[in-house]
């Protein structure tokens, strides 16, 4: 991985705030005013969720981003916070980055008094690397069958 990346909690450079909504937005194709509206959730409670991250590389261009939200569109709402809107731009995928910037998330989050977190995914083998565990099948909001998976904290 180049060492020449930031990690960035949003909640500490809220100038970044419109920038990353228009980046995920992008990444998601959902609308814009959705993430600005819950990035500003993340500047203004500053230690609760949702909370906000992105990757900056040298020259200031956002590379990577994720999200920590209470639910990610799936019928368990018991189950959380979730990591959501995970997204590395594909030139800079399998460096590494997602894994550093999950365990990023993890040790900012923790503080906060979680023990568990959670996240849905269709990759498969990827999370288990990093030792997240498989927990149950749940259906998203378009009612597609996801893979969610722990994280004990």
């Amino acid at each position: 991985m180049e060492n020449n990346l930031k990690f960035i909690c949003l909640r500490d450079f809220p100038e970044l705030s419109k920038t990353s909504s228009s980046w995920f937005s992008e990444k998601w194709d959902i609308p814009e005013s959705e993430y600005i509206e819950s990035i500003d959730q993340c500047i203004k409670n500053r230690y609760s969720v949702p909370q906000w991250y992105v990757v900056i590389n040298e020259n200031k261009n956002i590379i990577a981003g994720a999200g920590v939200i209470e639910n990610d569109f799936h019928n368990r709402k018991d189950l959380s916070p979730n990591i959501c809107a995970l997204f590395v731009e594909e030139n800079y995928r399998n460096n590494g980055i997602a894994k550093n910037l999950i365990s990023f998330i993890i040790n900012d989050i923790k503080p906060m008094g979680f023990n568990k977190i959670y996240l849905v995914t269709d990759h498969n083998n990827f999370y288990e690397k990093l030792g997240w565990e498989f927990l149950c099948m749940v259906k998203g909001d378009d009612g597609t069958l996801e893979r969610l998976y722990k994280f004990e904290l």
